[in-house]
This record gives C-alpha cells, sequence and structure tokens, in this order.
C-alpha cells in the first residue's frame, strides 16, 4: 500500500488533485491511503508526529508554511519521500530543484504533467520497496521495507524494530542476527546495542546520534569516527 499526502490551502484545488490521484490508482490497480490537508501546519505537525507518507503532492504559494519551507521540513524527516510541488510561479523551479524535489508542475500544464509525474513516483517507490527484511514467525509473517527502518534496538535475547511512524516490531532474533539478514551497508551499528538506518540520521552532536523527531542514540566512543566516515560516505551518494 502507498501513503500519498496532498497540502493546498484552497478546498476544491485539494478536491481536484485528489480525484485526479485516485483515477491514476484505479487505472493502474493501485492500493493506497490518500490523507488531505488544507492547512500546511497542520500537514507539518503530522509529519513531526511520525506519520509516514511514500509520495506528497503539494502546493507551493500557501499562508502561514509555503510549500518550499514544507518540503524542506519533510525531507529532513522523511528522507526517502517523493515530492511532487505545483504552482503558477516559475520562479520556484530552481529552489524546487535544490531541494531534490522529484518533480516540479505548474500549474497551466497539469493536465498534461501530473499523471506522467505519479506514474515515475510510483515505479521508483516499488524499486524501492524490492528492498525489504522479511519476518518470518510461527504466529506471523511480515515484510518491513528498509526505508521505513529508522533504528533496530536489542532487548534481551530479541531485536526491535522501529519504523518511521514511531510502531515497533519484537523479533525473536540476536541484533547481529538481523543485521546479517539485512546485508546493507545502509545500516550501522552505533553500540553494541542499537542499529540505525543511516539515511534518516540528520545530524551527530556531542556523541549523539539525532534521528530526528526527538530521536537521540547515544553513540559508542570507539565506534563514534567510523559513524562518521561512513555518514559522509552515505551523504556524498546522496548528492
Amino acid at each position: 500500500m502507498l501513503y500519498i499526502a496532498i497540502c493546498d490551502d484552497d478546498e476544491k484545488t485539494v478536491q481536484t488533485f485528489e480525484s485526479r490521484v485516485m483515477a491514476f490508482l484505479k487505472t493502474n490497480n493501485i492500493i493506497a491511503k490518500i490523507e488531505t490537508y488544507t492547512n500546511s501546519r497542520m500537514f507539518q505537525y503530522d509529519i513531526q508526529e511520525g506519520k509516514f507518507f511514500d509520495l506528497v503532492l503539494c502546493d507551493i504559494e500557501m499562508p502561514d508554511i509555503d510549500g518550499m519551507k514544507l518540503s524542506a521540513y519533510i525531507k529532513k524527516l522523511l528522507p526517502n519521500v517523493f515530492i511532487i510541488l505545483i504552482t503558477s510561479h516559475l520562479k520556484y523551479a530552481i529552489d524546487a530543484f535544490e531541494l531534490s524535489i522529484f518533480r516540479y508542475i505548474p500549474k497551466n500544464s497539469l493536465d498534461i504533467r501530473l499523471e506522467h509525474a505519479l506514474r515515475d513516483a510510483v515505479n521508483m517507490i516499488q524499486l524501492q520497496s524490492d528492498q525489504y527484511y522479511m519476518i518470518k514467525m510461527p504466529s506471523r509473517i511480515e515484510k518491513i521495507q528498509y526505508h521505513r527502518i529508522l533504528y533496530i534496538q536489542r532487548d534481551g535475547k530479541n531485536a526491535v524494530i522501529t519504523l518511521v511512524d514511531g510502531t515497533s516490531t519484537k523479533v525473536r532474533k540476536s541484533l547481529s542476527q538481523v543485521y546479517n539478514e539485512l546485508n546493507s551497508e545502509d545500516f550501522i551499528y552505533v553500540d553494541r546495542g542499537d542499529i540505525v538506518n543511516l539515511s534518516h540520521i540528520i545530524g551527530i552532536r556531542e556523541g549523539i546520534v539525532d534521528l530526528g523527531n526527538g530521536i537521540r542514540i547515544p553513540a559508542s566512543h570507539a565506534k563514534l569516527e567510523y559513524i562518521k566516515e561512513r555518514l559522509n560516505d552515505f551523504w556524498g551518494e546522496q548528492i
């Protein structure tokens, strides 16, 4: 399932965007949950509280928080989100590029470009979804996409996987076993009992790994320089 947000201060515009997105989803047999916002601050608050989205459609010209500032904020907490910005003014195009916005669509080209942008975004999201951690237990089978994993902590003989939406799931495996099964350089030990997803680190301050949303995990002093090197390498690959 895809999680999609639409934000515009005009109710009619939101309804128009929603109907077009729903038509695209129906035509392509895609299951998704759509949430709409007419208040950019409310949208920002939901992101701050840990709400997760794969795709965001957002107007630029809005009161309170405009689409450019909102996009920059969202990217800090959801670095893998795909953002489509829609506006009447071409002057924002360069700034949108600098923010790594997935698509910038002028309103006068909406009929032509929106469907193409949605199709490209969905294809990219599905490519991301190919990387996942599979939990197979007698009581359940669960597939967790890598980009949704925030951090993993040891809990006795178990490992607890915490996701970007704040939910968590316990696995009856050791932390080292989970790490080996992930088999991805996107994850790193910050100490013996904590693994974090590099893509969600927004900074390291005074030996503390900052994952945003007030989540801060102490790093082992012995691992600190290695963590910084890995983070610098990761950020360099994303530029």
